[in-house]
């Protein structure tokens, strides 16, 4: 009998050969190159690289035809700039692209103050700069997009009541440079966002230090009760810049957020907050304000947006008119407080066939989680005998994850609350100036004339 021939690669067909090299990543792909000639060749047949382009890069046709070279060119000529972004570029670079085509239908002020990207050499520099590695995921979203011009309305989110306003701005690395944080308790913290309004920023931490995790974002919150000014509380927003930043665009791109007056607001709305009562539905979305709140003392401050609707295929004799509104709240110690009041905001809406009407409101609590719930009280405009409740449903109110320092000081036995701590001006003092290089994470003065009455 015949010995087997022993197979031989080379020998095989390229078409068989072609088809188990495009199952690799483009490591192994250039590992094969080294084999032997025929898989030098055939490694770089431009098919294989136009995937691992579309793949990594989010290359198209066009941009491969104005290169003038071939795929396999065109992915080593992005690896040699974006190489050791490889594992974040595609994701970020997807975000971006879904954010600014959201933005151009919806807000389009903003795609102007958006700036184009850092380069290498610069994002060194500011490594230098500050003395601390910044982490890749936030370098390549910086290579694609050095943040947004500081402009008003901020890329980050807004947030308004009736004497409060609140808009982030996206930074650029090289503001966010100058506000990087070596003060005692905000230590190797690099801002992320800057309000103007209230000088509200959130933060990255680019070290482990004082209780914080490497890379984590977060609100900072000083601990209004301990006898140093350096124990400072936290918000976290997320474990690192790619899940924060693409969480956020998520949320964006979704209509999860809406937007109001070319702003984009930072409300979550749950789905199941919705409840329909004849022909008027109630729908109530979210959002917790860090700027106005405290872990110590525990003061965690809500508002919420209520829309209320009539169905247009109603009749026009079920016109009627909000008359009074009633609250259930219970927190998560178990604590239930009932309210009732006239209108809502000062308002008693007329509701009829297809209107909308929507208000925002506010609520402060002791406790990081509660829920509300109840009913409007409604009277037919034909018959202003017949009233009748229509239901508020359930929604919950859940401040973010918060920390404490690792050392935390005894409270002051003296302390004066720093919410009376401003001068005639009504801007926050701390002792240590007001210079915008600073970028405080939290500025007291918004709290001025900004608490409203409970459960309005």
């Amino acid at each position: 009998m015949a010995a087997l021939q022993e197979l031989q690669m080379d020998l095989l067909p390229s078409d068989p050969l072609l088809h188990i090299l495009s199952f690799l990543d483009f490591r192994d792909l250039i590992h094969c190159s080294y084999v032997s000639r025929r898989l030098n060749e055939l490694s770089k047949h431009n098919p294989l690289w136009k995937s691992h382009c579309s793949k990594h890069w989010l290359l198209t046709d066009v941009e491969r035809l104005q290169s003038g070279g071939s795929w396999f060119c065109l992915f080593k000529q992005y690896y040699r700039d974006l190489g050791r972004y490889i594992q974040y570029y595609a994701v970020l670079k997807r975000s971006w692209e879904q954010l600014k085509s959201f933005l151009l239908q919806r807000c389009p002020r903003m795609i102007a103050s958006l700036k184009e990207g850092a380069t290498e050499v610069e994002l060194n520099d500011i490594e230098a700069q500050i003395g601390c590695r910044l982490p890749d995921d936030y370098r390549c979203s910086y290579r694609i997009h050095n943040g947004q011009k500081l402009v008003i309305p901020g890329l980050m989110g807004s947030m308004s009541l009736s004497n409060h306003y609140r808009s982030e701005v996206l930074l650029d690395v090289e503001t966010a440079a100058g506000g990087f944080q070596q003060r005692k308790g905000m230590r190797r913290c690099l801002p992320l966002t800057f309000c103007f309004h209230t000088g509200l920023s959130q933060y990255m931490a680019l070290q482990p230090a004082e209780g914080r995790r490497m890379y984590e974002s977060f609100y900072p919150c000083p601990d209004q009760t301990a006898q140093d000014p350096s124990a400072i509380d936290m918000f976290i927003t997320g474990s690192c810049f790619l899940e924060w930043f693409t969480t956020y665009v998520q949320n964006v791109v979704t209509g999860e957020f809406p937007i109001i007056r070319d702003q984009i607001y930072r409300y979550v709305h749950d789905n199941s907050c919705v409840m329909t009562t004849d022909d008027i539905t109630v729908s109530v979305s979210t959002s917790f304000l860090p700027e106005l709140s405290s872990v110590h003392p525990p003061h965690f401050f809500f508002t919420y947006r209520i829309r209320i609707e009539m169905s247009s295929s109603a009749s026009p004799e079920a016109a009627c008119q909000l008359d009074s509104r009633y609250w259930k709240i219970t927190t998560s110690d178990g604590n239930v407080e009932e309210v009732q009041g006239p209108g809502v905001v000062g308002e008693f809406p007329v509701m009829t066939p297809g209107k909308v009407h929507e208000y925002a409101s506010c609520t402060t609590f002791s406790t990081p989680s509660e829920y509300m719930e109840g009913h409007y009280t409604f009277h037919r405009l034909a018959n202003k005998e017949e009233v009748f409740h229509v239901a508020i449903p359930r929604f919950h109110m859940i401040c973010p994850p918060f920390r404490e320092p690792l050392v935390r000081t005894k409270p002051s036995t003296n302390h004066t609350s720093r919410f009376d701590d401003h001068d005639d001006d009504g801007e926050y003092c701390d002792g240590d100036g007001d210079d915008f290089g600073d970028l405080r994470g939290i500025n007291m003065a918004a709290l001025e004339g900004a608490w409203c009455p409970r459960h309005i």
